[in-house]
């Protein structure tokens, strides 16, 4: 994430930052290959401060770019996977860089990198863009990661709000994700309690606790 003290998030697009960049990715490598993780958000990072968004668009993607295929290369030697998360800029971080599947697309082709994914995390896809069901589909080759919280309250699935999980889970096997979906919300109570409504999912699907199914048992 960069010096998050500075008010940094992240620093693969943020021109003048290459050094601190590889530095930091270099450390995150080190952390992901002693825990057996194959798998690193690369994060864009912010427009600075006092800068138009449109005006530091284009070294911003350059940046990125040139940062991305650094990040890929190092990543090939280890056999791991860089990830890409758009993050709203309309709600959780107005000076977010990368902020719809849509553009991180466009990033992906020009980096052309095969082990670079998109990290979709359907919380920002739906305030940015909605339309959940056909970018899934549009998006599905490119996808290295789910992440969920509803919407708006970045809650479990199952409390009130926009999006219907089951439904999305259901798509998702579909298309034959075999993935993880991570829980990036925040819980409304404790943690154990914030994954009952897993077991409920489970259950409604005919699955026991930890999504065996019982008709194997």
């Amino acid at each position: 994430p960069g010096d998050q003290e500075a008010g940094e998030l992240g620093l693969a697009a943020v021109p003048g930052r290459q050094a601190a960049f590889r530095q930091a990715l270099e450390a995150a490598v080190h952390y992901a290959r002693a825990v057996g993780c194959p798998r690193i958000h690369v994060m864009a990072g912010r427009v600075p401060l006092g800068t138009d968004r449109a005006a530091v668009a284009g070294e911003m993607e350059s940046t990125f770019i040139e940062n991305l295929r650094y990040a890929a290369d190092l990543l090939a030697q280890e056999d791991m996977i860089g990830l890409l998360e758009p993050i709203n800029n309309r709600v959780t971080d107005p000076r977010y860089y990368l902020n719809t599947p849509q553009q991180a697309a466009v990033i992906l082709e020009k980096v052309g990198r095969p082990n670079l994914k998109l990290q979709l995390d359907l919380f920002h896809c739906q305030i940015m863009d909605g339309n959940l069901s056909r970018n899934l589909e549009k998006y599905f080759p490119l996808i290295g990661h789910i992440q969920i919280a509803q919407v708006p309250g970045r809650h479990e699935p199952d409390s009130p709000g926009e999006l219907n999980f089951p439904y999305i889970f259901e798509l998702l096997e579909s298309l034959g994700y075999t993935g993880y979906v991570g829980c990036e919300y925040a819980p409304k109570g404790d943690t154990l309690e914030g994954l009952g409504w897993l077991r409920s999912y489970w259950e409604s699907r005919g699955l026991q606790h930890g999504g065996t199914s019982k008709a194997a048992k």
